[in-house]
């Protein structure tokens, strides 16, 4: 197959890496390692926002890649938002994802990219499953209601990287990101995750002397990575692993905390001494999402990852000193 040999050919080469949805909150902190010591000589990173792009567009995507000539995609780019954008937009998370990974994917083929890193969420996981979730688990049944047309479209990154293998040998794969925050996230209060937004509605209730409202009860548990070890973590995966079935990148189960954990992290790093209310009238969406890292500590037995408490500090006081240019 002329198409892997010269695969395998390129790969030789200097790496060319372009990184799609990199202004976001994975992208800036890829970029930030490359350039604090991660980077290697010859490698060139090409870091794509929406402004230079709008990747559901065929043509666009192909212009890009055109003008580029990647050797190696990582791929973050998709329409994301927190729980309840998605319960409002499921259809259009469905359609715009769908169309963004089949264009990334299918023009990489085509311009003869080495590897694609592809990025997915736990969302894609069962809805009723067994715990700890793993790699093998991602088709067992159906995701949870909330946020089924993001899951299923990130799903299909998985089906089209096993077909691009089984036909033509390629070893595009993907990785499975827990809950992750960091600099340069979304920290809109109402369609962020739930960590970016905590940290704007306490930064807010501190500033204004307010009581501090938190969506939920507070008892849904999550795994929380900080983009930074995130970022190491892909950069890994470009250069090391090679399967193409995904690799869940997170913390250990043991690390697991409850979102009024992550509340009080929160509270303690910007020192608020207000009133915390849980609003139990708001969903909290899926209670746990347990993963395994397992397949993770097989390959980096001893990867570090930074403790929460000061990863939460770092990422409060990179909010507070740009509160005014930080997306929300």
């Amino acid at each position: 197959c002329e198409l892997q040999e010269g695969s395998e050919r390129r790969a030789v080469g200097p790496m060319r890496v372009l990184v799609t949805g990199g202004s976001g909150l994975v992208g800036r902190a890829i970029e930030r390692v490359v350039k604090e010591g991660e980077g290697r000589e010859g490698e060139e990173w090409i870091f794509l926002s929406s402004k230079d792009a709008n990747l559901v567009s065929a043509e666009e995507t192909r212009a890009v890649f055109q003008k580029h000539r990647p050797t190696h995609v990582i791929h973050l780019a998709a329409m994301v938002g927190g729980l309840y954008k998605n319960m409002r937009q499921n259809l259009d998370f469905w359609r715009n994802n769908l169309h963004i990974n089949d264009n990334v994917l299918h023009t990489s083929q085509e311009f003869g990219v080495v590897k694609v890193v592809s990025c997915l969420s736990t969302c894609v996981f069962p809805d009723n499953t067994t715990y700890p979730l793993d790699e093998t688990m991602m088709h067992n049944g159906v995701p949870h209601e909330s946020n089924y047309g993001y899951a299923y479209a990130k799903r299909m990154i998985d089906v089209h990287n096993r077909a691009l293998f089984q036909q033509y040998g390629l070893k595009y794969t993907a990785v499975i990101p827990t809950n992750m925050f960091g600099p340069h996230d979304n920290y809109n209060t109402e369609d962020g995750h739930v960590l970016p937004g905590l940290i704007h509605k306490t930064y807010l209730a501190k500033k204004e002397g307010t009581p501090l409202q938190v969506w939920g009860s507070g008892r849904a548990l999550r795994q929380f990575i900080y983009s930074l070890d995130l970022a190491r973590l892909f950069l890994w995966v470009l250069r090391e692993y090679d399967e193409v079935e995904p690799i869940i990148l997170s913390v250990g189960e043991e690390d697991e905390l409850t979102v009024k954990d992550a509340v009080d992290a929160v509270v303690e790093a910007f020192r608020f001494e207000g009133e915390v209310i849980y609003d139990t009238s708001k969903s909290d969406g899926q209670i746990k999402k347990t993963a395994s890292n397992a397949k993770l500590r097989k390959y980096l037995p001893d990867f570090k990852f930074t403790p929460f408490k000061q990863a939460i500090l770092e990422t409060c006081d990179w909010f507070a000193a740009n509160f005014d240019s930080a997306r929300k």
